[in-house]
């Protein structure tokens, strides 16, 4: 059976990639769908998220049916597509919870033949996000139990970067 796991992952996180190495077990294949939200300011592009992605998983062995694809709009209408029958997501904490039901429920709604799949985040991730690695990296704080190896160099120059920008 085949899933995807879709968000921005403006960076990768530790927390992302567990729910990807998870999911990698479960199915037979699992799209990395890092969505385009216009309505989201990110960091990086989406080609530099994907590169992050796939640099990230590259040694990863149980990975080897995970593929990263760029997409945007709904996202049951992509899992419909490209023949997903579950989407994976991450559930970190009760505001997760309420968040992700409401969007599993309108998905349902949207086509019953694809599936919500909630993977409970493990402890060591449940604070964890794209937003706090942003800021922790931003104020100059060590990201490197939060983000992989692969990305953590880019990240601090990312926000080493803003944080030029907001001072000029």
């Amino acid at each position: 059976m085949k899933a995807c796991y879709p968000g921005t992952f403006d960076p990768i996180t530790l927390g992302h990639l567990d729910i990807i190495e998870r999911a990698a077990l479960i199915f037979d294949e699992l799209d990395v769908l890092l969505m385009v939200n216009p309505r989201k300011k990110c960091v990086f592009d989406a080609a530099q998220r994907k590169a992050m992605i796939e640099a990230s998983l590259a040694s990863r062995e149980n990975c080897r049916n995970v593929k990263v694809i760029i997409g945007e709009g709904l996202t049951v209408d992509f899992a419909r597509k490209t023949g997903s029958k579950a989407i994976v997501r991450g559930i970190r904490a009760v505001t997760d919870y309420e968040y992700e039901l409401q969007q599993a429920t309108a998905n349902l709604m949207l086509d019953p033949d694809v599936e919500t799949m909630f993977l409970i985040a493990k402890p060591e991730y449940s604070f964890l996000s794209s937003s706090v690695v942003k800021e922790i990296a931003l104020n100059d704080g060590d990201i490197s139990k939060m983000v992989p190896a692969e990305v953590v160099d880019l990240v601090k120059e990312a926000m080493a970067d803003k944080k030029d920008v907001l001072k000029g």
